[in-house]
């Protein structure tokens, strides 16, 4: 067995941890992703989840790299299984490595050799004295396995379980210990799936979730309120802020309902406090009467969608990208919004910093487009730029302005040529502020004059001129000048680049064209010479080809030919490859 090598030399290699819900895969994934990061490696870890506590069958699959890599691979170099179940579902399709837990397999083992057996469960309950650090036990054997040294992961160890207590650190650790030496004397010293020297170690990276990318743009932005329901798999972003709240000086508010928390973030926003919610489909559809409220107040509000496969309950654990459309007109009547869908943790960082900037500038809401895929996924980044985000206050009158103003003259929905109007915050000296979910007057009055509400209605839209010039045009590799591009948007976006390059790679005239600014839409959304001249092939983790309706609704420009998938799991490059080839006839 050797890893993948590439023409330059460079090591690639998938490994894929399979057991049940509760054997602790998550947390052996995330211990060993940091530990090859520290070794200088980089790492992209996805996680493939039933949705239920215990039983059934899970897995996580980690990609590690001397090179950047930012998603899942198409095959599989070590699986290691943790129960009976993975071993019989993954047996006779791989070509890879097996390890599997020797004591777990009473009756016609495997044997040869591509499988290694290893009593893993034994050695921990011998070691470490539960069968449950049978993952640290596969841990060891991994390092060993890739040829890596231990000091890091040991390191990591009591860092993870120090609040555990040092007995249980102990423990741990010699798990690892065991586990190490055991793979290697089945080995005969000499390391499986090698990885080359990566120059040291890994300085400042970071391995990061989508999520946990969304949750620090959001403290980057100066958030002060959070407030959700929980529903995966937004949760984890609530998570996380949760666990910073105190040190932070933050209200993360756990509400009753996806109602109550888009009233409470809205209601936040209104007094100043930049705030966010976040759920996924089911939740919004809750949060739409006050979604639409914020559009008649025009108050500032960042809503965080991470989608999963739906209608109703759906696949709870699983990925889509099929809510885009009902985000796009969710909620009644027609008001400005804007929508922003990153592709990876770098662009979910800078996403959340954007929506805050323009959901206080606009004062409208603003979504943001995650999927299971894109925040439970984790990738090495180095450390976010800070350089040029926004954090001050957007579209409040300043106060040497404030000053200028004569008392209670203030005009809250004063109609401008932007469809921006002043705004101060309640409680300011001197002036009220009125404000009313009905169709109102400049000042805030209820109103049922139909001259009042055109020019309402008419001053919220001019908005849109403004929210369109914000708009970032799409990313086009490698030019403008490509026979063909494939079409995509959000968290495809690392699948589609390594797909394309290796039909590059094959002598392909074909490049790619990914949107992670969704909505509105610029009139032209394409540089010339695209549109009309090269063919378009649309890319999309939906059934109907949301993104490609959505492009022709607003700017005429049609996709016909459309690869999708809707089975609640990602593309993987090498699939991708596949019905390209065979669906969409991409040839040479």
């Amino acid at each position: 067995m050797a890893p993948q090598i590439d023409p330059k030399g460079s090591c690639d290699i998938s490994v894929r941890i399979g057991g049940e819900a509760g054997q602790g895969m998550n947390s052996l994934s995330a211990l060993l992703g940091k530990a090859y990061v520290r070794n200088g490696y980089h790492v992209f870890i996805h996680h493939d989840i039933m949705s239920r506590i215990r039983g059934g069958h899970n897995f996580t699959q980690i990609r590690l790299s001397d090179r950047p890599v930012d998603n899942l691979a198409s095959r599989v170099d070590i699986l290691v299984c943790l129960d009976k179940n993975t071993l019989d579902l993954y047996r006779d399709n791989l070509d890879g490595l097996v390890v599997y837990d020797q004591g777990k397999v009473k009756e016609n083992a495997p044997a040869g050799e591509k499988y290694l057996p290893l009593a893993m469960e034994r050695i921990a309950e011998e070691t470490g004295g539960s069968a449950r650090m049978a993952n640290s036990v596969a841990a060891g054997a991994l390092m060993a396995l890739t040829g890596q040294p231990l000091e890091p992961l040991i390191k990591l160890l009591g860092e993870v379980f120090q609040g555990k207590g040092e007995k249980i650190v102990r423990a741990n650790e010699a798990c690892v210990h065991k586990g190490y030496e055991a793979a290697k004397a089945k080995m005969k010293g000499s390391a499986v799936c090698r990885l080359p020297s990566a120059g040291g170690a890994g300085g400042k990276r970071m391995l990061i979730s989508g999520s946990e990318a969304m949750a620090l743009g959001a403290l980057a932005s100066n958030v002060r309120v959070y407030s959700a329901y929980p529903m995966s798999p937004a949760t984890s972003v609530m998570e996380f802020l949760a666990a910073k709240q105190r040190d932070l000086g933050l209200v993360v508010e756990q509400a009753e309902d996806e109602i109550s928390a888009v009233n409470m973030a809205i209601g936040a926003f209104f007094c100043g406090a930049r705030a966010m919610t976040g759920t996924s489909g089911g939740g919004l559809a809750l949060m739409v009467e006050g979604i639409s409220l914020a559009g008649m107040t025009e108050t500032p509000v960042v809503i965080l969608d991470c989608q999963r496969p739906a209608p109703a309950t759906g696949l709870p654990t699983r990925t889509e990208q099929a809510d885009l459309l009902f985000v796009a007109h969710c909620a009644h009547g027609e008001f400005p919004r804007a929508i922003l869908a990153p592709g990876n943790a770098v662009q979910a960082f800078q996403a959340v910093n954007k929506a805050f900037y323009l959901a206080e500038k606009y004062q409208t809401p603003v979504f943001i487009l995650g999927d299971q895929y894109l925040n439970d996924s984790s990738w090495t980044a180095e450390p976010f730029d800070l350089e040029g985000l926004r954090r001050g206050k957007q579209s409040l009158v300043p106060g040497e302005k404030l000053k200028d103003m004569e008392p209670y003259r203030y005009v809250r929905y004063e109609i401008t040529d932007s469809g921006i109007s002043p705004r101060l915050l309640p409680g300011t000296p001197g002036q009220v502020l009125y404000a009313d979910s009905d169709e109102h007057t400049v000042e805030g009055h209820i109103t049922e004059s139909a001259e009042v509400r055109k020019a309402m209605v008419d001053k919220r839209l001019r908005k849109l001129d403004g929210l369109r010039e914000e708009m970032a045009g799409p990313e086009i590799y490698p030019d403008p000048h490509a026979a063909a591009y494939l079409v995509c948007w959000g968290s495809t976006l690392e699948i589609v680049r390594e797909a394309v390059r290796e039909l590059r790679r094959e002598g392909m005239d074909l490049g790619y064209i990914h949107f992670s600014e969704l909505y509105p839409l610029k009139e032209d959304p394409l540089p010339p010479g695209i549109a009309g001249r090269a063919r378009l092939i649309g890319v999309e983790n939906n059934a109907l080809g949301q993104f490609c309706g959505l492009l022709r609704m607003e700017t005429g420009l049609r996709i016909e030919t459309r690869i999708l998938k809707y089975d609640g799991r990602p593309f993987t490059p090498g699939e991708l490859v596949d019905r390209l080839k065979n669906e969409a006839g991409v040839r040479p």
